[in-house]
């Protein structure tokens, strides 16, 4: 049997598609229950694997998962208990989101940075669809808050090739989850990007003004390019739960409010109503956003809703 070690690009019904160092594909099953610390390892679209053949011309079967680092995890959907991996060893998140059809959703936006940031990721913006904008007024307006957070925020169209290779540029030598709801251009960023990808895209429907989902799963694709690298297009999120994040450490998932944290007159100060609170001093001096503060306040409270063993 010979052993080699590739990566997981995708996976459906139990079947794993692994790419070796040379660029074949093999299509492999786990081998048993594989465990790590002791207890069973799911395993996730950017795992580093081990694979073994059963002789010459027999079945792949992965025999091993190497550690990972840089999770990309959510809360099982459906509010089931339980963390989802999105994908493993990742270096950074690119937020994706439509300047305009659909409007941009500036809520579950934070939520997908709190979530980058909880899983302490580096995190990246995009507004793509910039031509349906008119002016940009109104794009720097969208973008300024999370500039001023320390965001890098990229403005996109593929139809007018608007910010490519910068983007293009920011993905290079770097695995990175695109992550953000359907139908704002995801897949078609990525054909942009990297001719030849050909992954399916979807016109929104207009009678719902919401995106078809049209990628079925995690999709490791390797970068064309010298540098090298990979992007893991992900699924449009629909329904985006926190895991693994204490109510208590919210205020670090907001880069924003990290300057002011030890300053507020109480140690253990939540920043909603408690006197000497250098957060909110902040947010009246215009040092912080105002829809930033409602989202991590929104977001408090969520948290403290959940059950404890979800936090």
């Amino acid at each position: 049997m010979n052993a080699i070690e590739g990566v997981v690009i995708s996976g459906t019904g139990g079947i794993w598609n692994v790419r070796a160092a040379d660029g074949e594909v093999h299509d492999a099953s786990m081998r048993g229950r594989l465990k790590q610390d002791g207890a069973p390892l799911k395993l996730a679209v950017g795992d580093r694997v081990t694979v073994e053949r059963d002789g010459p011309g027999g079945s792949w079967a992965i025999m091993a998962i190497h550690p990972r680092h840089g999770t990309l995890a959510r809360r099982a959907p459906g509010g089931g208990r339980g963390e989802r991996i999105v994908a493993a060893n990742v270096d950074q998140v690119l937020v994706c989101f439509a300047a305009a059809k659909p409007e941009p959703h500036l809520r579950m936006l934070d939520r997908f940075l709190v979530i980058a940031e909880g899983n302490d990721l580096a995190a990246r913006i995009v507004f793509n669809k910039v031509d349906l904008v008119g002016g940009a007024a109104a794009l720097d307006a969208l973008a300024a808050p999370y500039e001023k957070a320390g965001y890098i925020v990229h403005r996109t169209s593929v139809k007018q090739e608007v910010g490519l290779k910068e983007l293009h540029d920011g993905l290079a030598g770097r695995t990175t989850a695109l992550s953000g709801p359907s139908g704002v251009g995801k897949s078609s960023l990525l054909n942009a990007l990297f001719p030849g990808l050909d992954l399916r895209t979807a016109e929104i429907s207009a009678s719902v003004n919401k995106g078809r989902h049209t990628t079925v799963g995690a999709l490791l694709v390797p970068i064309p390019d010298a540098l090298g690298g990979f992007v893991v297009d992900t699924p449009g999120l629909r329904e985006i739960g926190m895991w693994g994040l204490p109510a208590s450490s919210l205020d670090q998932c907001f880069p924003e409010f990290k300057t002011f944290l030890g300053e507020c007159r109480f140690q253990d100060c939540d920043h909603m109503t408690e006197p000497g609170c250098a957060v909110r001093a902040a947010l009246e001096r215009g040092d912080v956003s105002a829809s930033r503060y409602e989202s991590y306040l929104k977001l408090l409270l969520e948290l403290r809703d959940l059950p404890e063993e979800w936090q």
